[in-house]
């Protein structure tokens, strides 16, 4: 095992408990207060599957009739052209400026059930210009507060970096799912993530848990996916999805066409995996309101 697994293994054992403090009380506040509930995807490594997850988690929820809400934060706005949104009017930087109210910075998508706020490449200016303002942590909670009624799930997808933009996500969620690709340093910068996410814990959103850490790009034939996927699995049996999302062509080319797997090819194992792993997420959602 190389010595970035381990390191990064014995961080998240750290944290595990700390979590597992607070995952009940989140849910029972969403139970109350009837809200949908706000899940980030992140990963400041570029390459995991991260906007993929984000996009094809928000679909195949939205086909299993969940009111859905993508937030594209990301300033490549990958999330916003994989779902053929073309012209973008307002966008996240609008909702992080208060400029537009939320519902006019809404977009339909042509996926069932499935809203999405456009990012726009002028989102990287929000970077710098956020940085003067009073509680600048606080900008995107505060203009999903006006839609959470109106959604069962908003899906973030974050940028691949841990700067302001992402810490708004962070603060605004009420949990994390971190995709990890099954290659060769895996867990690379995984310790940072999971730091700035102690920190806004600490400081902004005491709430704020992992939902889960998702495998992706899994290839079968190669020992090191293997290897990966057991070792995560092994270490982390309560963390890690069972889902596993694969390498597959078709989900690679869903993109290019402005279209989720789902609405791509539905048939493909790309998409039958974002279903198995949005009926996951349902499931274990529910059995927690439950308890």
């Amino acid at each position: 095992m190389s010595n970035v697994l381990i390191n990064n293994i014995l961080t998240l054992h750290s944290f595990y408990p700390f979590l597992k403090s607070r995952e009940k009380s989140v849910f029972l506040k969403l139970k109350v207060q009837a809200m949908a509930k706000i899940i980030g995807i992140a990963n400041q490594k570029g390459g995991v599957g991260k906007t993929t997850t984000a996009v094809n988690l928000a679909a195949a929820l939205g086909v299993l009739e969940k009111k859905i809400l993508i937030i594209d934060a990301d300033p490549q706005a990958n999330a916003t052209s994989g779902l053929g949104v073309e012209e973008v009017q307002y966008s996240t930087y609008n909702l992080l400026e208060h400029s537009i109210e939320t519902r006019n910075c809404i977009q339909k998508t042509t996926t069932p059930n499935l809203d999405i706020v456009p990012s726009h490449i002028d989102l990287v200016a929000a970077e710098i210009e956020l940085v003067d303002k009073e509680n600048r942590e606080y900008m995107l909670k505060k203009a999903l507060a006006t839609v959470r009624d109106d959604y069962d799930y908003i899906i973030i997808d974050c940028a691949p970096s841990l700067g302001l933009i992402t810490v708004n996500a962070l603060t605004a969620a009420d949990s994390v799912i971190i995709p990890i690709q099954c290659e060769y340093f895996a867990l690379e910068g995984l310790g940072k993530l999971l730091n700035t996410i102690k920190n806004v814990q600490k400081i902004h959103n005491k709430d704020l848990d992992i939902e889960g850490l998702l495998l992706t790009m899994y290839d079968s034939r190669l020992r090191l996916s293997n290897q990966v996927v057991e070792e995560v699995h092994a270490h982390f049996p309560e963390m890690v999805f069972e889902t596993i999302i694969s390498r597959n062509v078709r989900l690679s080319e869903a993109p290019s066409f402005g279209e989720s797997i789902l609405n791509y090819d539905a048939e493909s194992k790309g998409a039958i995996q974002y279903l198995q792993l949005a009926e996951e997420v349902l499931l274990k959602n529910e059995n927690l309101v439950k308890n």
